[in-house]
Parts: structure tokens; C-alpha cells; sequence
């Protein structure tokens, strides 16, 4: 399967946003801060922002994946970092590629940003995601807490 990556584009908001119910399905889950007119903004905010990209993978057209990375912040530890925040890709295209593409997309970025790292959260029930990263092979592994506020 051919796939083109590409960064979105002002105006394209509600059509990718349909998206993100990837991101919803068992294991995951709709945060209770989900509120679809500010996702839209939010979205619309990191396409046109100098620190952030959306990244969108298409085949014959079609939306088969998605990531967003986000440029920042500069850390005493380790300086410049990225946080990739979002990387989905539709059911029906897993593991044929899509996501491998939309990493490597997503680190070339951060790379040529100066980012002394690339970072991710995944749930700990993810364990499908778990198997997609650790086959991509990250250089460090960690633990993330969380505290809904």
C-alpha cells in the first residue's frame, strides 16, 4: 500500500477530527474533557502553529493515519524536547506500515527543530501500541503518571 504523509492544513479540522474515535475504541477510551468544538479549535491552533504539526497519512485519498507532535519544552535535564501526543491509524490499515511512517515523519521533525528527544504517553492498556513502539525501538522506556484536574 502506497501512503503519502503529509502536514494538514488549515480548514481540514472537522474532517480529520472524525479521526480521533480511533483513538476512542477499547482499549482506549473519550477523555472526560472531550468536547468536540474545542478539539476543533485545538487542532486548528497546532496546524497553524510554528510548534506543532499535524501529520496525515493518506492512500488513494484516503485518511489512514495521523499524528500530532509538539515542539517543546526546554527541559534543564535534557534540553529540547518533542512530545509526539496523538499517533492513530485506522483499523483496517494496522500494520502495513502506516505507522512506522508517521514516527519517522514525526522524529525528522523534531530532529530538524533541534529536539534532543522525542517523547510519547501510551496507556498501559495499549497493548497492541506497546508491541507497534517497542518494534520501533525506542532508546528509553519510562512510566507516566497522570493527574486529571
Amino acid at each position: 500500500m502506497e501512503v503519502e504523509i503529509r502536514a494538514a492544513e488549515p480548514g481540514e479540522e472537522d474532517s480529520l477530527l472524525k479521526a480521533w474515535a480511533w483513538l476512542f475504541e477499547p482499549p482506549g477510551h473519550r477523555p472526560g474533557s472531550w468536547e468536540p468544538k474545542r478539539a476543533a479549535a485545538a487542532l486548528r491552533e497546532a496546524i497553524e502553529s510554528r510548534d506543532a504539526l499535524v501529520l496525515v497519512a493518506e492512500a488513494g485519498g484516503t485518511l489512514v493515519g495521523f499524528c500530532t507532535v509538539y515542539y517543546g519544552p526546554h527541559t534543564v535535564r535534557f534540553g529540547m524536547r518533542s512530545w509526539l501526543e496523538e499517533l492513530a491509524v485506522h483499523p483496517e490499515h494496522r500494520s502495513k506500515g502506516v505507522g512506522a511512517e508517521l514516527l519517522e515523519a514525526a522524529k525528522g521533525w523534531a530532529r530538524e527543530r533541534g529536539a534532543a528527544h522525542l517523547k510519547l504517553d501510551s496507556a498501559t492498556e495499549r497493548k497492541d501500541a506497546h508491541r507497534f513502539y517497542e518494534r520501533e525501538r525506542p532508546s528509553h522506556r519510562s512510566l507516566s503518571y497522570t493527574w486529571e484536574l
